[in-house]
């Protein structure tokens, strides 16, 4: 996709992501009336959606077809629309929807734009605190416009860290707390933060020196896995694949962390 495509791209999903923010920001303060149910197909208390996710996502969706009809999306409620194009928007309407529904304001924004596969437009969008992540496949990343780079910590013990644990029961949650004993005593300090696409923004900011996950959804990642490429550090499964987008098992981190990081959790069995 050439570059004034990407910008423009750019420019209509970042004023989708400011109005839908215009939601949150609106009923944070009223949750009171907020209607909250169970996804659907599943009767799992914990995975929830709110009628503020709802709202969201047909903003963002109605903006973002009326310049692009053509294009294909993904959306964490709506699911795949299945039209057959080289440009697929990733779309998640409201990451942190539990932190919201609690008034806890640490919750976004995030839309991608997929080019035959690969992404090369990304923005998160955190309404609460005002702050915009961009970035453009070869272009760089940036907060509030200005340029970003992941942080310049070496070692794992400086370095703050950030996880997500997985929400279902199974071989995940096991393998996710053999990883957490092995980085607890090694890090500086772990966070937990219940928004993983707010944790990869800020590595891609230097706020965070590096991240491990499991269980994503494709709309988790892939804005962010963009905006920390773009300044300048490595996502990859926990294989050291470059395909954490399909795996949903996710390392990331500025290349040095990065690297210690992906060392220890490869070998934990």
């Amino acid at each position: 996709m050439e570059s004034n495509s990407m910008a423009g791209a750019l420019n209509v999903a970042t004023t989708a992501a400011l109005e839908a923010g215009k939601i949150i920001t609106q009923n944070i303060t009223q949750l009171d009336r907020v209607k909250v149910n169970n996804k659907v197909g599943t009767r799992n208390r914990i995975e929830l959606v709110s009628e503020i996710d709802l709202m969201s996502e047909r903003t963002i969706i109605g903006i973002l077809e009326s310049s692009y009809p053509e294009f294909n999306i993904v959306s964490e409620e709506a699911g795949d629309l299945g039209r057959e194009n080289d440009c697929c928007w990733v779309i998640d309407p409201m990451d942190g929807t539990h932190n919201f529904l609690h008034g806890h304001p640490h919750c976004c924004i995030s839309i991608a734009l997929k080019y035959q596969g690969e992404a090369v437009v990304a923005v998160v969008y955190d309404a609460l605190r005002n702050e915009l992540f961009t970035a453009r496949k070869g272009g760089g990343a940036q907060l509030e416009g200005r340029r970003i780079r992941v942080s310049e910590v070496s070692r794992l013990s400086d370095s703050l860290l950030c996880t997500g644990f997985p929400y279902r029961e199974g071989a995940e949650t096991k393998q996710w707390f053999k990883t957490f004993a092995a980085l607890m005593p090694r890090a500086q300090s772990i966070h937990r933060t219940g928004s993983s696409v707010l944790d990869l923004a800020y590595v891609a900011c230097g706020r965070y020196d590096g991240l491990w996950e499991f269980g994503l959804q494709e709309w988790d990642i892939t804005a962010g896995a963009l905006l920390i490429r773009e300044a300048g550090g490595l996502v990859t499964d926990i294989s050291g694949s470059t395909d954490a987008e399909k795996t949903g098992n996710i390392v990331a981190g500025n290349p040095k962390v990065h690297e210690k990081l992906n060392h220890m959790l490869s070998n934990i069995k």
